[in-house]
């Protein structure tokens, strides 16, 4: 196994902190006893320990210091303040994992005068109900024995695939934004199916249950979007009838140019 017997530090105790580490000792991938988390809330770091059994640390320094694999899941803002406090700790043998936003492997590399290490991974808020879409990026110093690291991580709160780091921008336009152009999309219909008199409360239920089958769908059976929605479309019947509303509307267009938007507004915080 990728990850038995290493010591996973996280600093930083947060929703996403909390997703990762459940999901890695969910599906047994790391003992509790061989995980330590920090945050600057006693109260996170004392409810982690309490729900998942693994070590509160207060000392990030001494906790880096013994991580084989050391994950930054702080806010972008602190990361350079975290890394001048942690870098004279870090060595070669350990691997460090960064989930903040905009920041890019080069930027951490420089605070070590060692070759570190450095994955890069852009996540998404469902890693939460471990359904996430993660992207995984290697710095110049990581080799395959860290991409597995990182992946066996991420896999554990959805699902992960390696993405060289120049198109994070696009990930985050893409999946990154993703749900939130999702969740539109659903109150859009549920929307449609409450003015046409089903109550709100099924027409909820029967439009995210559509959703989640759908994309289970494309990811199950490998085939392409336009396949599976032509096995739904029949001549002169009700799908192709909503479906030239969608297109009439420009619905493709639009999505197109949500991604677009979003990337570019990635790009601009990330400059």
């Amino acid at each position: 196994m990728v990850l038995h017997g290493l010591k996973i530090v996280c600093l930083g105790g947060g929703a996403m902190g909390e997703a990762l580490l459940t999901g890695v000792i969910e599906a047994g991938l790391v003992s509790p006893r061989d995980v330590f988390v920090t945050d600057v809330r006693n109260e996170r770091t004392g409810y982690l320990k309490e729900k998942l059994g693994v070590n509160a640390a207060a000392d990030n320094r001494r906790a880096a210091s013994a991580a084989d694999i050391l994950i930054l899941a702080v806010k972008p803002q602190v990361v350079a303040s975290l890394l001048e406090e942690i870098a004279p700790d870090l060595v070669p043998e350990k691997t460090v994992i960064s989930i903040a936003a905009g920041i890019n492997t080069g930027f951490i590399e420089k605070f070590f005068d060692l070759p570190v290490p450095v994955v890069r991974v852009m996540p998404n808020t469902p890693c939460l109900v471990g359904a996430g879409a993660s992207a995984v990026s290697p710095g110049k110093h990581a080799q395959k024995a860290h991409l597995d690291q990182a992946m066996a991580i991420f896999s554990a709160a959805g699902r992960a695939e390696v993405v060289p780091e120049q198109l994070l921008d696009v990930v985050t336009g893409l999946s990154g934004s993703g749900p939130a152009y999702m969740y539109l999309i659903l109150e859009g219909l549920v929307d449609g199916a409450v003015r046409l008199g089903l109550p709100r409360s099924t027409a909820l239920l029967l439009c995210a249950q559509t959703m989640l089958g759908a994309a289970r769908m494309v990811l199950e059976t490998g085939r392409h979007p336009a396949m599976l929605k032509d096995m739904v479309t029949t001549p002169g019947g009700t799908t192709i009838a909503g479906l030239f509303a969608l297109e009439e509307g420009g619905m493709r267009g639009l999505l197109m140019e949500a991604v677009e938007a979003a990337t570019r507004r990635s790009q601009e915080l990330s400059g």
